[in-house]
């Protein structure tokens, strides 16, 4: 039998980590982190999406009426909910003249952003591209008519989604233009993502960590894409998942022996935890 390892939050990514391909918790591995809260361990879902969109996921744990259910981690970082308080505890926005900046060359492509509230998508008008985004994201979508003057107020997150080819070339020009005044990388192949600097998931987790009294050394993050690679990298003990990208692969600390579609979490949790 594995050593069981000393954790007191455990972060986890939802799509294609705790989510199957359905997007849904499997029963495995609701029962897995319902008996994880139990025992005190703070179960914390760390999303790309807005905290509306986190929401239903939690609805379905059951675990927000206790202490350590109560803390969401949204927007790759940039936001932590306390959900007992119902209020943004940390945040961090864009910079206005990136957003701008960034809004001017997307289009100059014949691309379109967006940026972000804890409930709604806003855009400068409707595309399949937002769309998707709405559908995947379970927010609401509202186009703005003077968008330029919108975004100026600061944002925690901006995306730009498209084809996978054209937001590789603008990913590159936005990283050359802006160097470490943001983190851009892609969430998805068709979505771009544009957040503050030294703010992601893993950084998220440390703050959370040491506000609640015992660090990094204690938690433990799951997570299988390249927005994950903050929480990987900074979490005690990072877990891919065995579906993960390999260059998730390379930089964690443990590989789950099953994929989402096959309760990876519950299985792993209960080998190194439970």
């Amino acid at each position: 039998m594995a050593k069981k390892l000393d954790v007191k939050l455990i972060a986890l990514d939802l799509d294609d980590t705790l989510l199957n391909d359905q997007r849904q918790i499997s029963d495995g591995n609701v029962a897995a982190l319902r008996e994880c809260a139990d025992r005190g361990i703070y179960v914390v879902l760390c999303s790309g999406r807005a905290e509306d969109a986190i929401l239903p996921f939690v609805r379905r744990l059951e675990i927000a009426g206790k202490e350590s259910g109560k803390f969401i981690i949204a927007i790759n970082g940039c936001s932590i909910f306390d959900m007992h308080k119902r209020q943004q505890v940390f945040c961090r926005k864009v910079e206005s003249d990136i957003l701008l900046r960034t809004n001017e060359i997307a289009e100059s492509y014949g691309l379109r952003s967006e940026v972000y509230t804890p409930s709604t998508i806003y855009y400068r008008e409707e595309t399949k591209w937002t769309r998707l985004d709405v559908e995947l994201c379970g927010l609401k979508g509202e186009s703005v008519k003077n968008y330029e003057e919108f975004i100026k107020q600061g944002f925690t997150k901006m995306l730009v989604p498209g084809e996978p080819e054209e937001l590789q070339k603008l990913q590159k020009i936005l990283r050359a233009e802006f160097g470490e005044r943001a983190v851009i990388f892609t969430s998805k192949p068709f979505f771009l993502e544009i957040l503050p600097p030294n703010c992601g998931k893993g950084e998220a987790v440390q703050w959370l960590s040491s506000e609640l009294g015992f660090g990094l050394e204690k938690t433990m993050g799951f997570g299988d894409s390249m927005n994950d690679e903050s929480l990987i990298r900074m979490c005690r003990y990072g877990v891919s998942m065995c579906n993960g990208l390999e260059e998730i692969k390379k930089i964690a600390d443990f590989v789950t022996d099953c994929d989402n579609n096959h309760d990876g979490v519950a299985d792993f949790l209960r080998k190194w935890v439970l």
